[in-house]
């Protein structure tokens, strides 16, 4: 029998479950609803489904690489000890493989992917969900394609909270290693300034300004130098023009004092980095090539790899339940929930 529209709403009114959830059940019952309910609880859906609306912040990052493939997701629960969870991380590490072999589209493709017991990873949640005893739930993914002359660098950070990988011409695997390891620990958000909204820049630059003159304030009161106010944050910003009025000033400044012409050359360069560094700080924090190389120091990023004629070419870093707004429970309340569920069979 054909099903209409308002008998999917009712039954997904009575039992939380999704659309398509609900219209497949009634057409398996031929559009009884009292079946259909019966049906969506032994399936246990309609169990899974009253844990929809909890927060799941916590989780796990998992990579799948395969041949030119690569693939991460971020799968999440509501507590990081179900993180630990055998069946949790099995469940994670299933995705990425299957997101990586299958590159879907969207969210909804990938739960509608079938693993190797041949249920759909959209089922496999709602057992995961019902046997574990807390909300479960997908939440992004990223398929990554290289060239054969390229190679992926992976790490995971805290047993799976942050996840990176990236793509590295003119390195070996080991080099992309050290690469992600610097993303995941400088959280760098583009490439390059060329990445950079120049929206973003000017916003960025106005707040960094009030942060000099907070801090120059507290300076004044106890003595020490200023900090150098900045006039731009991005190499964007620094153009041609730019570079040439600051190379006059500095010029300007040495004849004022007396310095012999023939020795510009050697103090306005240095002078001039100086300049670059001091007005480039948006990107030293925000993009991977401007900042400092966590293992090497003297070095951005940028410049290591220029040193080896080697680049990245992409990157992609995961945190766990970054953007989610988390719910603030102590540790001995988020014991005692655990404790209550477990007694009560959710």
């Amino acid at each position: 029998m054909a099903i209409t529209a308002q008998q999917v709403k009712q039954l997904r009114d009575a039992t939380g479950v999704g659309m398509m959830d609900a219209k497949k059940a009634l057409v398996e019952v031929d559009g009884d609803m009292d079946k259909a309910v019966a049906l969506l609880r032994e399936k246990g859906m309609a169990k899974a489904a009253k844990k929809a609306d909890r927060i799941a912040a916590e989780g796990l990052t998992g990579i799948f690489v395969e041949g030119n493939i690569a693939a991460m997701v971020e799968v999440n629960s509501e507590t990081d000890f179900v993180a630990k969870n055998a069946q949790f991380v099995e469940l994670v590490n299933e995705t990425a493989e299957l997101v990586a072999k299958n590159k879907p589209a969207n969210n909804e493709e990938v739960l509608a992917l079938v693993n190797a017991k041949g249920e759909t990873l959209e089922a496999a949640y709602i057992e995961a969900t019902n046997v574990i005893g807390e909300k479960i739930s997908f939440r992004r993914f990223v398929v990554i394609e290289k060239n054969d002359d390229q190679v992926f660098g992976t790490y995971k950070h805290g047993g799976g909270r942050i996840g990176v990988v990236d793509v590295v011409e003119g390195a070996d695997e080991a080099v992309a290693k050290q690469i992600a390891m610097h993303i995941s620990a400088m959280k760098p958000q583009v490439l390059s300034y060329k990445d950079l909204d120049p929206k973003f820049i000017e916003d960025e630059v106005t707040a960094l300004k009030a942060r000099i003159d907070i801090e120059n304030e507290d300076r004044k009161r106890t003595g020490k130098p200023f900090l150098r106010q900045v006039d731009f944050g991005s190499e964007l910003q620094l153009t041609e023009e730019v570079i040439a009025a600051e190379k006059a000033k500095l010029e300007a400044e040495l004849k004022e004092q007396g310095k012999p012409e023939k020795i510009w050359d050697k103090i306005v360069p240095g002078q001039i980095d100086k300049f670059i560094r001091d007005n480039t700080q948006i990107d030293q924090e925000y993009t991977l090539l401007a900042q400092g190389y966590v293992l090497d120091d003297s070095k951005t990023v940028g410049q290591f790899l220029k040193s080896i004629n080697a680049n990245v070419a992409k990157f992609t870093r995961f945190e766990v339940g970054e953007g989610i707004e988390k719910k603030a429970d102590d540790f001995a309340e988020e014991v005692a929930a655990q404790m209550k569920a477990a007694q009560e069979g959710k």
